[in-house]
């Protein structure tokens, strides 16, 4: 069953339509309230912040661009789904947040910078070209810039699907989603050597990364109590940063700092 939303010209994958959907069932169960959990403590370790402004690419329903906004910093959400912009326009009412509708490969005309900090969550996984959006993004920072990145992990998907029993899905690595569908599986997740191997062509260092949801997605019974919940964010707390755990997280979390001047796109011809 497909939904209402189709692909976009370039190939990515929008949500316009499914508010209800990302305000429920995915940041309103315990996948999206881990999620923000782990970010509540992860964000402020593994960035450096001063109030800079930031622009959140692709922020959706505006829970990041929320994040940012309460601890001082000037926030430009930048979303191609109109009726997500409005929810987030309606939830961030009295926060220093303007909203711009428009695509990451968009950046360069509609919120060019150069910025101090830029994040991109849950995105590039959306897109047909993530290579291209990647540089979009290393090329919209400021020298010494920050970009907090995560994407879905490819490696976690794999090992998703052995737990299920996919075994032949698995081993024909027919791990990409095709964006159509309501279970929302992404059409290109990334592999931790993809955001190495990028990182070097764009002149991008990778100065932390982390694992989110490196247990909850592998359980075989959700926790059956507030104490085994409390239990299980302790767990992923103590270990989204240690070998090999963080590996298998459901998304991996980045900073990468723009370590000088050159265009990424020139260092790619």
């Amino acid at each position: 069953m497909t939904d209402s939303t189709p692909l976009s010209p370039a190939g990515d994958r929008h949500f316009d339509g499914l508010v209800e959907k990302f305000a429920g069932s995915l940041y309103g169960g315990p996948r999206g309230a881990l999620r923000l959990a782990m970010l509540d403590e992860l964000l402020p370790a593994m960035l450096q912040l001063d109030g800079q402004p930031l622009l959140d690419v692709g922020g959706g329903l505006g829970q990041l661009s929320a994040w940012f906004a309460r601890r001082g910093h000037p926030v430009t959400l930048l979303e191609p789904a109109g009726d997500m912009l409005d929810q987030a326009r309606e939830a961030l009412g009295g926060l220093p947040v303007s909203f711009v509708q428009a695509p990451l490969q968009a950046l360069p005309e509609r919120a060019p910078g150069p910025w101090s900090l830029i994040a991109c969550h849950a995105v590039l996984e959306w897109l047909s070209d993530p290579r291209a959006a990647f540089a979009t993004l290393a090329d919209g920072l400021a020298p010494g810039g920050q970009l907090s990145l995560m994407v879905f992990n490819r490696d976690a998907l794999r090992m998703s699907n052995v737990v299920k029993g996919n075994l032949q899905k698995a081993l024909d690595d027919r791990l990409e989603g095709t964006g159509r569908r309501q279970r929302l599986t992404p059409i290109s997740p990334l592999c931790h050597e993809r955001i190495v191997a990028w990182s070097q062509e764009c002149g991008l260092s990778i100065h932390s990364v982390a694992g989110i949801r490196i247990f909850h997605d592998y359980l075989r019974q959700p926790p059956a109590n507030e104490d085994d919940w409390q239990r299980l964010v302790a767990l992923e707390r103590r270990y989204c940063q240690a070998e090999p755990h963080w590996r298998l997280g459901r998304y991996l979390l980045y900073t990468l700092v723009k370590e000088g001047e050159q265009s990424c796109r020139e260092n790619r011809r």
